[in-house]
């Protein structure tokens, strides 16, 4: 067995010293390269995400572009008013950016547009435009968070369709892209 992989191995290899010698090899396998690259940073590493809707205003605008990291989460849990990109529970197709404001087991509750996390008001300065209304309180399910936009009153989020599940978590969002006057960190 042993030497039958060594043969085909050294096969492999004879074949591609043979190929080496044309032209149209090392563009080849440069152009497979950059594409196995492309599709591993994609997968695992970063992403870019367009902002579909106003939910996020003042922080990000629609049609602005943030980079996500998705390695923090494969190594940590998300910590709470974090910016999070995630799959939208009613349609994994679709990807949502919103605030993460409740982890697993926190109760939350909104009061005249004021949000307490375990009873506690959340300082929230990201805050600009108010919706006062009332919500829960509801306690956070494991492997579950609950989420708002920064722009309470156009915001449809947790209050409306409930928990993210921690499987439709795709990552952090960390940098603003787009448009270049807005560049920089994303808070």
């Amino acid at each position: 067995m042993k030497d039958k992989l060594l043969e085909i191995f050294r096969n492999i290899l004879s074949k591609r010293q043979e190929l080496k010698q044309h032209e149209w090899y090392d563009l080849l396998e440069t152009i497979v390269l950059a594409f196995i690259l492309a599709f591993i940073i994609k997968s695992f590493i970063l992403q870019i995400s367009y902002i579909p809707t106003g939910s996020m205003i003042p922080t990000l605008n629609e049609r602005e572009a943030v980079l996500v990291i998705r390695i923090p989460y494969y190594f940590r849990e998300p910590k709470r008013g974090e910016i999070i990109v995630f799959k939208y529970p009613e349609d994994p197709t679709k990807e949502y950016v919103k605030r993460l404001i409740g982890l697993p087991g926190d109760t939350v509750e909104i009061k005249n547009g004021i949000v307490y996390v375990n009873g506690k008001v959340l300082d929230e300065p990201y805050v600009k435009n108010k919706s006062y209304d009332n919500y829960g309180p509801v306690k956070v399910p494991e492997n579950s968070y609950f989420v708002l936009g920064d722009n309470r009153p156009v915001s449809v989020d947790s209050r409306y369709w409930g928990f993210v599940p921690k499987k439709n978590l795709v990552g952090k969002a960390v940098l603003l892209l787009w448009p270049p006057q807005r560049i920089g960190l994303v808070h």
